[in-house]
């Protein structure tokens, strides 16, 4: 039998060969009969699934247009999990304890016929299946994915006046057509909704307290994402982050507010209510206040890479593993190594050195 290499090395200095060799072994190993927890103790809860590399967005936080030109090599379609290969990952997650799952990008809408794989993924028991969007074709497919098992959607709308947000998303894309598609998942039964703001600092600072307005009478959820180094090809620095007490300190300005429990252990968010309607929102500060210790989340990568951590350089790769005759046990026997060998936490320790290392972009593995 193979010998797994040391988790330093793994998690460190291994070399795609060494990762390869590590997840091949995993595979071959006895499964461990002791509760599945990583190096800190974080169990394993949330997985998200990139079903593309593709976007028809440029946002400037995310696939800037200056890199995601025209010809720029996006994956071609065989390096892509089939819809049956994430089944059989996500089978596996969830045999590790997973109970939530989400749908990411790229933009997840532009992978055709996405509903049969919602309704593959519903199959698979107790679990809460969401997606994330930039709403652009949720009008013509949120009836489609609630009729195939969708459980909740996400919508991503970094502000309400047109202007703001076609800077922001880079393509000339009328806000319009986003609330038109929140409707539409409104209209399919989603509710509440989900709608994310990254919030940049020059940039959209001033669309925090209309979008609160807009939706706290609504029943939906509105979450402000501080502006993160995701990648290398954001510009990201620190100045432009506005900090997760500023934007709850502006709303409540306007609407008091108060905080509320959060939902489950790891839930990355933080919870607020409007004290006069008891609606809510919430704010994401993986900047100024950081969440690594109670970080329940894998990401599975478009063509089938597992990463412990947003913030990760490298991943591990399932791929082989489905395409080369593994049994659904041994797959998830990697999976459980993979996480138990976990110790990331980039957003406690995040330094002008972290940030010049090499790190996987956003659009390649989901927000």
């Amino acid at each position: 039998m193979a010998t797994i290499i040391p988790i330093k090395d793994v998690r460190a200095t291994a070399s795609a060969a060494e990762r390869d060799a590590f997840v091949r072994a995993a595979a071959n190993a006895p499964a461990a009969s002791a509760p599945l927890a990583d190096r800190r103790g974080r169990s394993l809860h949330d997985l998200r699934i990139s079903v593309t590399d593709r976007c028809n967005f440029r946002c400037v936080y995310c696939m800037p247009k200056d890199v995601y030109g025209r010809d720029f090599p996006f994956l071609p379609h065989a390096d892509l999990l089939t819809f049956e290969e994430i089944e059989r990952v996500a089978r596996a997650f969830v045999a590790q304890g997973v109970r939530k799952v989400r749908l990411t990008g790229g933009e997840p809408l532009l992978r055709r016929h996405l509903e049969r794989l919602v309704g593959m993924l519903a199959s698979l028991g107790d679990i809460d299946l969401t997606l994330t969007t930039n709403g652009a074709l949720l009008a013509r497919k949120a009836r489609a994915l609630r009729d195939a098992g969708l459980a909740r959607v996400t919508v991503s709308l970094d502000a309400l006046d047109d202007a703001t947000f076609r800077a922001m998303n880079d393509v000339d894309f009328p806000v319009q057509r986003v609330l038109d598609g929140i409707a539409a998942a409104e209209d399919a039964g989603f509710a509440p909704i989900k709608i994310n703001c990254v919030v940049k600092r020059g940039l959209n600072e001033h669309a925090i307290v209309p979008l609160a307005a807009h939706f706290r009478g609504r029943g939906h959820i509105v979450r402000f994402i501080e502006y993160m180094d995701v990648g290398h090809t954001n510009g990201w620095r620190l100045d432009h982050v506005v900090p997760a007490s500023q934007i709850v300190a502006a709303i409540d300005r306007a609407f008091p507010l108060e905080p509320i429990d959060a939902n489950y252990p790891g839930e990355v968010a933080k919870r607020w209510r409007y004290r006069d309607n008891g609606n809510e929102i919430g704010v994401i500060a993986s900047v100024t206040q950081a969440f690594c210790g109670e970080c329940t989340r894998a990401r599975l990568s478009t063509d089938g890479k597992v990463y412990t951590c947003l913030f990760a350089d490298s991943g591990f790769d399932l791929r082989a593993l489905l395409r080369s005759g593994h049994s659904d046990a041994q797959i998830a026997n990697a999976i459980a190594a993979i996480w138990r060998q976990r110790a990331d936490r980039y957003s406690e320790i995040r330094s002008a050195e972290t940030q010049r290392a090499s790190r996987v972009e956003m659009s390649y593995i989901g927000g």
